[in-house]
């Protein structure tokens, strides 16, 4: 019987062996992630207010930093819905509503003047947020800094 079950064990690893690895999982570091936030605020001078940094990409997905000092416009992305974690900072997320002044910027982004009738929440470091596809929102900066690590994941995923 112990015989018979590593015979098993082995005629499996064998076959593992001769698979394929996928390729290993991508990671960055809290370490890599705070030097990133540390370059970005170097980064905004000169009135800049908004810095876009990838830090990991698998195909089409992208976990990406964002860092905020002044709000952008409500937006709406139709076929993807926004995941992310505030890393520092605080300030608001309106969501829902109506998006007012809608103009379509890119097939992936819809953006406007303001959205009526939004639930607004505030944020702080480790809120989570999950916008589903099609649906407006806005981030507004309380503090002096808004920085979440987030993707977009397209619909159905």
């Amino acid at each position: 019987m112990i015989r018979a079950g590593l015979l098993a064990i082995a005629a499996l690893s064998s076959s593992a062996a001769a698979q394929t690895p996928a390729a290993p999982a991508g990671l960055a570091t809290s370490a890599e992630i705070r030097a990133a936030v540390a370059a970005m605020a170097s980064e905004m001078r000169d009135g800049r207010n908004f810095l876009y940094r990838p830090l990991l990409k698998d195909g089409r997905t992208v976990a990406a930093l964002e860092y905020w000092k002044a709000p952008g416009k409500p937006a709406v992305h139709p076929d993807q819905a926004e995941y992310a974690i505030v890393i520092e900072g605080a300030g608001t997320l309106v969501s829902g509503g109506t998006m007012v002044d809608a103009k379509t910027n890119r097939p992936d982004l819809v953006e406007g003047s303001r959205i009526d009738g939004g639930t607004t929440r505030p944020l702080a470091p480790g809120d989570v947020i999950l916008v589903p596809a099609g649906v407006p929102h806005w981030f507004g900066i309380t503090g002096g800094k808004l920085v979440l690590l987030g993707m977009k994941l397209p619909r159905g995923e």
